[in-house]
């Protein structure tokens, strides 16, 4: 699995969601809406991103996008202000963890890395098992016990992304624009 070149957008992308549901309407007004796919995957995001950049950054953005384009692979890419640290409290009794962070921003089945900064639980990535509020949520422990302290979660924001389309323009001598649109794919 590639990983696109660390050259980052310049400022001013745009993010489109689009919810996979279907509607159906009936004649009494009454509407049922279906979400199609896992929850995790329900709402794909699209990114247009525009990189402004030296000809040859240019040229790594371009070789690297025509060689997803001739293995039709996907590749990783963290968007800009998607990814987060944070850090609060847990306690866990028995497998259940829960974990206190005002505004902490995470939904279920979110992955997060999580590191007890004090106390005895055990450090590693954990899936986002319930969400209470929106300082409040909970994950599963591997092992029960009886713990509680400090917490630092990092949630990375990479995701697996397809570009089918992009341009490239050189307006000035050693300068270039780039041009992509990113679409969120979800594979094993």
């Amino acid at each position: 699995m590639a990983t696109f070149p660390s050259i980052t957008p310049t400022y001013g992308q745009q993010k489109r969601s689009a919810p996979l549901t279907r509607t159906i309407r009936f004649a009494d007004g009454y509407e049922h809406r279906i979400l199609f796919g896992l929850a995790a995957h329900q709402n794909p995001k699209v990114y247009n991103f525009t990189f402004e950049v030296s000809e040859t950054d240019a040229d790594t953005i371009e070789g690297f996008l025509d060689s997803r384009a001739n293995d039709s692979a996907s590749f990783t890419f963290t968007p800009p202000g998607e990814g987060f640290t944070k850090t609060g409290t847990y306690s866990q009794s028995g497998t259940t963890v829960t974990i206190t962070i005002t505004s902490h921003g995470v939904a279920v089945g979110d992955e997060l890395t999580i590191d007890y900064t004090s106390g005895s639980a055990t450090d590693g990535t954990f899936l986002v098992a319930s969400v209470t509020d929106s300082n409040v949520f909970t994950v599963t422990a591997a092992a029960s016990a009886t713990n509680s302290g400090n917490v630092s979660i990092t949630l990375s924001g990479a995701s697996q992304f397809v570009c089918e389309n992009w341009s490239k323009s050189i307006p000035y001598n050693n300068r270039a624009t780039v041009q992509a649109t990113f679409r969120e794919v979800f594979e094993p």
